[in-house]
């Protein structure tokens, strides 16, 4: 099933927009905060939808990512995830390929105070990349017979490309701040991605990208799939250092839109990832309903006892040696990573159980699929988190915490 896309968000309307000042226009944006979803005229057992996300030749039952976040991903929780059903991305820019034995590193980090903590990042992430241990990581999760990503910077994309598809990736990740087709510069080689898709047999995400018109032309360069998201991750500062960012629900439809545009142009579906901005699994529907194929998750995922970082997270641009984007932030350990993605759930506040969430909301709302879910209908709700939760609240449980 298809999605019409709508009017290019380039060419809105006037009327659709706000004036900021006689200079100024803009667009209203949402985040997942100020929506909700509108129940279908039919519902469907949540057990017999279909929840699976296709990338390439790789199908997962759980259309999850865990992010490539190392308070995050190490190869035991990449094994962990793709026997759930998922796939964990593994940071190539990170310290699991910067240290032969990185405990130590991730140790320091969680208890390291909180006046030393940017320090200590910048510091720990001067350690040169160790080539022979990006094999080793990929062959490690591989062993054990599960789908494993791998993230890089668009610097090293071309150079490591053909050493992570030998070494077993089944997915490269080429990830920055912001990516697009067209990057100038004079001091350094623009990456082509035509280039790279044509070398490789693997699927290729390229992200992040938050607007229409950037994301058909990323599309067009031969990608698999896109990630959304700027700056809205849990631990990431970018929208207060940059000032730059789209709330999650508006990026993920226009990105959305740019997909169908490029469908119906080329008969080929590029898969788009909302990446960062999920606290809990109303969130994760709400990305769904708003055009995603599949999801990226960082900082719930951290807080599981399967997590390399002991209960804390970082985003990848905090260690940053000229402009640190992001900080760290404790987010505890409240289950395992079964628990959180498959359940049962243990608490009431939606941080647990997600795929059964998702299928629940699925089913809730008339949807067979994934695609199907993605035209569900959407309503401005910015008093949905708080109508009628006043004992919630002042208790603090449930929608309240």
């Amino acid at each position: 099933m298809s999605v019409r896309a709508p009017s290019r968000p380039s060419a809105v309307a006037a009327a659709d927009t706000l004036e900021l000042g006689r200079f100024k226009r803009a667009r209203r944006a949402y985040g997942f905060d100020e929506v909700a979803l509108v129940p279908g005229r039919i519902t469907i057992n949540p057990e017999e939808v279909d929840s699976s996300f296709e990338l390439g030749p790789l199908r997962l039952a759980v259309p999850i990512l865990a992010a490539a976040m190392d308070g995050v991903v190490d190869v035991r929780f990449a094994i962990e995830m793709g026997g759930l059903g998922g796939m964990a991305v593994i940071n190539l820019d990170g310290l699991q390929t910067r240290y032969l034995d990185p405990t130590g590193v991730l140790r320091e980090i969680a208890e390291a105070p909180r006046d030393r903590i940017n320090g200590l990042l910048q510091k720990v992430y001067q350690a040169p990349v160790r080539e022979h241990l990006i094999g080793e990581r990929i062959a490690a999760v591989k062993q054990a017979r599960v789908p494993v990503a791998v993230s890089t910077v668009p610097a090293q994309a071309n150079r490591r490309s053909g050493l992570v598809q030998e070494a077993g990736a089944d997915c490269l990740v080429v990830q920055g701040t912001v990516l697009t087709a067209r990057h100038i510069s004079r001091s350094y080689d623009q990456l082509s991605f035509e280039k790279l898709c044509a070398g490789l047999s693997i699927p290729v995400i390229a992200g992040n990208c938050v607007e229409y018109e950037t994301a058909v032309e990323l599309m067009r360069t031969g990608i698999d799939g896109i990630l959304v998201g700027v700056g809205p991750g849990a631990a990431c500062t970018t929208r207060g250092v940059l000032g730059v960012g789209v709330p999650q629900v508006t990026a993920t439809s226009d990105v959305a839109a740019a997909r169908e545009t490029y469908l119906r142009e080329s008969g080929r579906r590029v898969q788009v990832v909302t990446d960062g901005g999920m606290r809990v699994a109303g969130d994760i529907a709400k990305a769904f309903a708003s055009g995603a194929d599949a999801v990226m998750i960082g900082s719930i995922f951290a807080g599981t006892t399967d997590a390399a970082g002991g209960g804390y997270h970082w985003g990848m641009a905090t260690p940053d040696p000229n402009l640190p984007r992001g900080t760290r932030i404790k987010v505890g350990q409240r289950g395992t990573l079964r628990e959180v993605v498959l359940g049962p759930a243990r608490v009431d506040d939606g941080t647990q159980n997600l795929v059964g969430a998702l299928r629940s909301a699925m089913g809730v709302c008339g949807a067979r699929t994934l695609q199907e879910f993605q035209l569900t209908e959407l309503v401005i709700a910015p008093a949905i988190q708080n109508e009628g939760k006043l004992f919630q609240q002042a208790q603090q449980v449930g929608m309240g915490t």
